[in-house]
């Protein structure tokens, strides 16, 4: 059998797994056809012979297409899956119309309100149980990151908030990092984060901060860990940073003109920030739900 044969095998034998999480992040039977007809074109121009869990890679190439489709889709509106719709496995109506009744229609609806990257990491981690060590390259995040994420997705799919309790408490949390970072106290700043807090930006906010050194901006590095590091980071700095409430979590921004330019997205802990992640990526901003105090 040659390599092309034989990836296409492997490929028949993926189909119907991989239809089905085109499925159940897009709501639509054509579309999740295109995703899967596109992985497929993917495969046969690459070269898989380095890798070793072909069906992982499959899903993870279907899954950034699923993503790049919801991105870029104009329309908000799901597809029913019926006996009229075109099966996307190219004839196997039986199984679309069970994968339907799995999916339920219901569901498929209350994912159509999530920003595409929180519904490509809640339906790749809670329903087909990938890691978020998984998750994170195919969403373009860091593991945290793509944990809120699915968190994020996760509470809105059962209709429920962060309890306004635990919203509050992080609030202040964040608030006291805050001014302890205007007022340059290293002893306070220790004193909010975790030993092995983790520091991580973005390529635009590391390239913006390397930029701008001149005028003050830390050395910012893709990931620093531990309390001191970002301790020192962030000391005598965050001076225009406003407090904000980003996707129901306690986070930051930094806003020009009314317009969020870099958004800090923190994970806490038993008290203690435990991650800030500093976005400043146009598209990764637009997806935000951010409410400036």
């Amino acid at each position: 059998m040659d390599d092309n044969n034989w990836l296409a095998q492997r490929f028949d034998e993926s189909r119907t797994h991989l239809k089905a999480v085109a499925y159940r992040m897009l709501g639509s039977a054509s579309e999740a056809e295109d995703a899967v007809q596109e992985t497929w074109l993917k495969l046969s121009r690459s070269d898989t012979r380095e890798v070793g869990n072909l069906g992982g890679w499959l899903t993870s190439v279907v899954a950034r297409v699923c993503l790049d489709m919801l991105r870029t889709r104009r329309s908000r509106r799901e597809e029913p899956l019926d006996s009229t719709a075109d099966p996307p496995s190219g004839g196997h109506l039986e199984d679309d119309i069970a994968l339907a009744d799995a999916t339920g229609q219901a569901l498929l609806v209350v994912l159509e309100t999530l920003a595409p990257a929180e519904r490509v990491a809640f339906v790749l981690h809670d329903m087909f149980d990938l890691s978020f060590d998984e998750i994170a390259p195919i969403v373009d995040r860091t593991p945290d990151a793509a944990r809120q994420l699915a968190s994020r997705a996760r509470r809105r799919v059962r209709g429920a908030e962060a309890p306004l309790t635990d919203l509050a408490r992080h609030r202040e949390l964040v608030n006291a990092f805050l001014a302890a970072s205007r007022d340059g106290d290293f002893g306070r700043l220790l004193a909010v984060l975790s030993p092995d807090v983790v520091l991580r930006g973005d390529d635009l906010a590391v390239r913006t901060a390397a930029a701008n050194r001149r005028y003050g901006a830390p050395l910012l590095a893709p990931e620093a860990r531990g309390a001191s590091v970002v301790a020192d980071a962030f000391k005598g700095r965050a001076t225009a940073a406003l407090p904000a409430v980003i996707d129901g979590e306690a986070g930051a921004v930094w806003a020009v003109s009314g317009q969020v330019r870099a958004a800090f997205l923190f994970t806490i802990r038993a008290d203690k920030i435990t991650g800030i992640d500093l976005v400043m990526d146009p598209g990764h901003l637009a997806e935000l739900d951010v409410k400036i105090d």
